[in-house]
């Protein structure tokens, strides 16, 4: 715990942030899909499983579940670089809480995004093991926010992040008015 509390003690320049993002979004917009398709295409073939396609229907709700989900994504790590001053990753995080909007839906609106992508893919490759892989990485994504990153919250932000915490649900988003 105490390297992620260290890490929160530097303050990067807006043109590190960006760059040290770039691999970041190599791994989570496109080798972790890839790896889905691959891996759910191969375990598909070996247990001969079938797609669920409903056609048309399927590009139309995986569209709208990953236009929900970048948009969720890209608006929390914009708030995290401009209003944090850091990046969603443990060791560049943010100089400051942030409470404002897409915080104020959920405390992790980049992980929603993030399974709502994932989800879109799920239901576009209309692959029963895409869904299970995608169910045991959200797990995994999950259990690390839980087991790790609030309590390295916790630690830096002490009062703040707890009534925080208290205020605003997990990841299913409340919008209020």
């Amino acid at each position: 715990m105490q390297k992620f509390v260290d890490w929160a003690k530097r303050e990067y320049s807006l043109g590190q942030r960006l760059l040290a993002l770039i691999p970041a979004g190599v791994l989570i917009v496109l080798l972790i899909p890839l790896g889905i398709v691959v891996a759910s295409a191969a375990i598909d073939h070996w247990l001969g499983l079938q797609r669920f396609i409903g056609g048309v229907i399927n590009i139309i709700v995986a569209l709208i579940l990953a236009l929900a989900g970048y948009t969720f994504a890209f608006w929390s790590i914009g708030a995290q670089i401009d209003i944090g001053r850091g990046t969603p990753l443990p060791m560049m995080p943010t100089q400051q809480l942030v409470v404002q909007k897409p915080f104020t839906y959920c405390r992790n609106p980049m992980t929603l995004g993030t399974i709502l992508v994932y989800s879109a893919l799920v239901v576009w490759l209309g692959s029963i093991s895409a869904a299970v892989i995608t169910l045991i990485l959200m797990t995994l994504l999950i259990l690390y926010i839980k087991q790790i990153e609030e309590k390295e919250l916790e630690a830096r932000f002490g009062e703040n992040y707890r009534e925080y915490r208290r205020k605003t649900p997990f990841i299913l988003p409340r919008f209020r008015a």
